[in-house]
């Protein structure tokens, strides 16, 4: 076992997003060559208190070659994105940028869903299917529209439940298993209490990452390498680097030139994800077309059945019974959700900071490529 990234695991997950906030600002300040700002939130979380987003900026301004960590896109994912930024801190990464090299570490991007440990946003959309252009005709998820009640039913036990079950098997039954996750987790933009909505305007949190941008002058980089961190996909602890449909098969190749062959691409078949719309890369592929990367490293947690479940748990109770929200049965759902994109075993942990150290220093070699 190695006892250093061991007690690295244990110092930096936090056990909200108050104390991983806490904890990411006091190590910024503490490395004491960054430059910190705060992009607060209208949203509130638990108690009413402040939530923002916190950014943090290493090396020249001026600097053409930039790599950016991202947290929380889904809200409650921020423990992993987190304490991966937060690790990058400790270890003084900073330390290891060369002259035209920095570093913008976002954390909390979706602070709402952090802090409530939902995946979405403040007004119940999927971040990463919120980066279309609402401008044009939103994307239509026809078998979406055809399992909606189903998938979301008002009740999570009994006759109706055993009924939208039924359902949603004989749709995997008929049309197959991707068919199904196709149907469930693409995107959808007309129901906007269920799954994976990405919404009918620019959220939030989407434009707080523009203002970043722009504060940022990202625009006219040479070079900008991102790695957004995610949770609940694919096998435990395992962090897969999964490209996204924007940048096509030649983002991938560059993927693949950076991080090597374990890269994934939905086009290809070999991701634990489905071709996904309106995700954060759609925006940056729009911003910088073929001088950036990026790569959502995804860390398994739980079997999918796990996962979906506890959703439909959170969904249900932000449609149906929303009184309940801050009662013993939110905290519950609450909880159960956290659990299944966060496991708090070291073990998983351990995995985590291990593969987030091997990303990183691929993303710092691949600046200079």
């Amino acid at each position: 076992m190695n006892d250093a990234i061991v007690d690295a695991a244990n110092k930096h997950f936090a056990s909200d997003f108050f104390e991983a906030r806490q904890r990411f600002r006091d190590y910024v300040r503490k490395a004491a060559v960054g430059e910190a700002a705060i992009y607060p939130s209208p949203a509130r979380g638990p108690r009413g208190r402040e939530l923002s987003t916190d950014v943090a900026w290493f090396g020249d301004r001026r600097a053409p070659k930039v790599g950016i960590l991202v947290s929380a896109t889904h809200g409650v994912e921020g423990y992993c994105g987190s304490a991966a930024q937060i690790d990058w801190l400790a270890e003084r990464g900073y330390e290891r940028l060369k002259s035209d090299e920095a570093m913008l570490l976002i954390h909390a991007l979706n602070p709402y869903g952090f802090a409530w440990d939902r995946r979405v946003t403040q007004e119940g959309c999927d971040l990463n299917r919120n980066f279309v252009d609402f401008t044009a005709p939103l994307p239509h998820n026809a078998a979406y529209d055809l399992l909606a009640d189903c998938l979301l039913p008002c009740e999570l036990d009994g006759p109706l439940f055993v009924a939208a079950e039924a359902t949603v098997e004989e749709f995997r039954r008929t049309r197959g298993e991707i068919a199904l996750r196709k149907a469930r987790t693409s995107g959808q933009y007309r129901h906007p209490t269920g799954f994976f909505f990405g919404g009918f305007a620019p959220t939030v949190a989407r434009q707080t990452l523009e203002r970043i941008v722009s504060d940022y002058c990202l625009e006219s980089r040479l070079r900008v390498l991102i790695i957004d961190y995610h949770t609940g996909l694919g096998p435990y602890g395992y962090g897969e680097l999964q490209c996204e449909q924007a940048s096509v098969m030649s983002g991938y190749q560059h993927a693949r030139g950076i991080f090597g062959p374990s890269v994934t691409s939905p086009d290809l078949g070999t991701s634990s994800a489905v071709v996904l719309n309106g995700t954060q890369d759609d925006y940056w592929q729009r911003l910088l077309g073929d001088r950036h990367v990026y790569v959502c490293l995804e860390f398994g947690t739980y079997p999918p059945e796990a996962v979906r479940s506890a959703l439909r748990a959170d969904h249900w109770l932000y449609r149906y019974r929303q009184g309940d929200i801050e009662t013993d049965l939110g905290y519950k759902i609450r909880r159960r959700v956290r659990q299944r994109f966060y496991p708090e075993r070291t073990d998983w942990k351990e995995m985590v900071l291990y593969r987030s150290r091997q990303v990183q220093r691929q993303m710092l070699e691949g600046l200079q490529v």
